[in-house]
């Protein structure tokens, strides 16, 4: 059975989420914008927030938020579509960089596991993703910025 409600970490700068706790899981994120530093503050569902994402891959939410700055920062490796829709507003990922936050929910499980629960758990998680896009729906009645995929199309590659 799903968690009751998801626990996401404190708001943490983009550029200082080595810091967060239990990466390495799956789990939820959420990357909100702020020209005030909200490091620090608990996790809130803030109309800042322009991207929800997951991952059951089995670099856990490090892997995938380490995609998010490859992509962001043209860097080479794993490449992440929804950076890509940053991307196509903001030409400099590098200035972006320092106004973003990020804020995870990790399910710990076992990704390689073929194991009821750590199916189950695996499950959630992608679970846990919509009832989020719903969470930010409800309170703001659209999705965030950047996971409208028709209001916020990927950058063009020249």
């Amino acid at each position: 059975m799903m968690k009751e409600a998801m626990r996401f970490s404190n708001w943490v700068k983009f550029d200082h989420r080595d810091l967060l706790r239990n990466t390495n899981y799956p789990g939820v994120y959420a990357i909100a914008i702020s020209r005030t530093n909200i490091a620090g503050r608990r996790f809130g569902w803030v109309k800042e927030i322009c991207y929800i994402g997951f991952t059951n891959g089995v670099s856990g939410l490090r892997g995938r938020l380490n995609a998010f700055n490859n992509t962001l920062r043209n860097k080479s490796g794993p490449g992440h579509g929804g950076a890509e829709r940053f991307l196509g507003k903001y030409r400099n990922g590098n200035s972006l960089a320092r106004k973003l936050y990020v804020a995870v929910c990790p399910f710990e499980c076992n990704v390689s596991s073929n194991l009821p629960r750590d199916l189950r758990i695996m499950g959630d998680v992608v679970r846990a993703e919509y009832l989020a896009f719903a969470k930010y729906a409800a309170l703001f009645g659209r999705l965030p910025e950047f996971n409208d995929k028709e209001k916020s199309p990927k950058r063009q590659m020249l």
